[in-house]
């Protein structure tokens, strides 16, 4: 029997204007469908025109400048729609979705959707639930004591995994979904017998195990800094904070 890490995955990944799920808007985002480990994957890619400034800093990181997004993005309206529809395609399939860092990319695009659709991510997973698999999560858990940063970048140098044009979403998608890849024949012993959803249901107690150690440290640095344990989804927040 073909362990999930070797059948079928897509993954998911935005560029944004910055880091504030709340706040922040995606300018670009991709989703990467791959049948098995090195068959070509389908890219589909979207180009978006936030309609607000994009900051310097963002620019920076991924290349994107606010002229470019305006003469070439497309509304963000029709935009998230298409995303969230791709998104629900995949779960209606069976595919599991690959996103590094869950609740920042899948947050973002639920306060899109209730920004210009009003709507919500979760409708879309009503029939068929979003299975997902985040490997800044599924690392850390699985080589808790491995010192060192988690980006993307460092797992995908940890695991041997290529990134060819690093913050591009459809290479960062890519990169991502190689590396749980690799994270699931490195830790075969422990994965291989589970399946995606019950994966997907340890994940949300690995990450808040997580959240809670990081909120410790905070506190012993004598730091305010608050760390949200939802995954792979933070709630929304009530109208008056938001």
């Amino acid at each position: 029997m073909t362990c999930w890490y070797e059948g079928p995955l897509a993954a998911f990944d935005t560029e944004t204007t910055g880091v504030d799920v709340e706040a922040d808007r995606i300018v670009s985002a991709a989703v990467v469908v791959q049948d098995a480990p090195g068959t070509r994957p389908r890219v589909s890619r979207w180009l978006v025109n936030p309609g607000v400034p994009v900051p310097e800093g963002a620019t920076a990181v991924h290349g994107l400048t606010e002229e470019h997004l305006r003469l070439n993005g497309r509304w963000p309206a029709p935009v998230m729609y298409e995303i969230a529809e791709q998104l629900a395609e995949q779960a209606v399939a069976g595919r599991p979705l690959v996103v590094m860092n869950a609740p920042f990319d899948l947050t973002l695009l639920d306060r899109e959707l209730r920004r210009h659709r009003a709507s919500s991510l979760d409708r879309w997973f009503e029939s068929s639930p979003l299975l997902v698999l985040d490997p800044w999560v599924l690392d850390k858990h699985l080589d808790r004591y491995r010192k060192g940063r988690r980006t993307l970048t460092d797992l995908c140098a940890h695991y041997g995994v290529p990134l060819e044009g690093a913050h591009d979403a459809a290479a960062d998608a890519l990169a991502a979904l190689d590396v749980v890849r690799a994270v699931g024949h490195r830790f075969a012993v422990r994965l291989e017998r589970l399946s995606p959803a019950e994966l997907h249901t340890l994940q949300a107690v690995w990450h808040a195990a997580q959240a809670r150690g990081l909120q410790a440290w905070f506190a012993r640095s004598g730091s305010e800094e608050a760390v949200d344990p939802a995954w792979p989804l933070r709630p929304e927040l009530p109208a008056a904070a938001a």
